[in-house]
């Protein structure tokens, strides 16, 4: 039987558990009597499910002294076309080409263009025309454009984004969650404004995703 876990949290254990490389989302579930009941994790297919298994036995025991059995450990892995288009030792540079915002009286629609070295991929959203608006859509249309990237293996949901002052600097921050079948988890990326707010919303997104992501980086 797993040793109680009401020393930690199962959020704790979820972050220790997307901090192994292929896992992208993992999900605990434990009972009412304090103990694991199953492991949910989504994982990236450059791993044999089993050695994943025996990695997340070792982690948890390592790290928690938990026991885990195998048989509540499920395994689900992304396509091959992930890793052959998004490998973490390939470290694709995603390159701002442009961002174009198209004002129709109250309404305004955002695009934004990427390059994934050499894979130009836009983006766009549309929504209201306030100014807290139109940096939504730029977060939402940098969305749109990674997540065609990545022919939509994965899904993100935008939950805020805004631009501040930290000390002497403008500081863009782009709050979202990946949303999986084993549920949502949330993260968060920053950017400091060089050029415009536009620009570094985008950067912002971009530096969110890859908190999950683990390969996107900017150029």
């Amino acid at each position: 039987m797993d040793e109680g876990i009401s020393q930690v949290t199962l959020e704790e254990i979820e972050e220790s558990l997307c901090k192994i490389g292929e896992i992208k989302a993992a999900r605990v579930v434990a009972s009412s009597f304090g103990s694991i009941e199953e492991i949910h994790v989504l994982a990236l297919p450059t791993k044999p499910p089993k050695q994943l298994v025996r990695d997340i036995e070792s982690l948890i025991m390592a790290r928690f002294g938990i026991e885990i059995d195998h048989k509540k450990i499920s395994i689900a892995q992304l396509g091959e076309d992930v890793v052959e288009k998004g490998s973490p030792s390939l470290h694709p540079r995603a390159r701002i080409d442009g961002i174009q915002t198209q004002v129709h009286g109250v309404s305004a629609t955002v695009t934004v263009h990427l390059d994934f070295e050499g894979r130009a991929i836009d983006g766009s959203a549309s929504g209201p025309a306030s100014q807290t608006g139109r940096l939504r859509l730029v977060a939402q249309a940098t969305i749109d454009a990674v997540e065609k990237y990545l022919d939509h293996e994965l899904s993100f949901a935008l939950e805020d984004v805004a631009v501040c002052k930290l000390g002497g600097e403008q500081v863009a921050v782009s709050c979202m969650v990946l949303v999986t079948t084993l549920g949502e988890q949330a993260f968060a990326g920053s950017a400091l404004v060089r050029q415009n707010e536009n620009d570094s919303i985008v950067r912002a997104t971009l530096d969110a995703v890859n908190r999950r992501l683990g390969f996107l980086t900017t150029a």
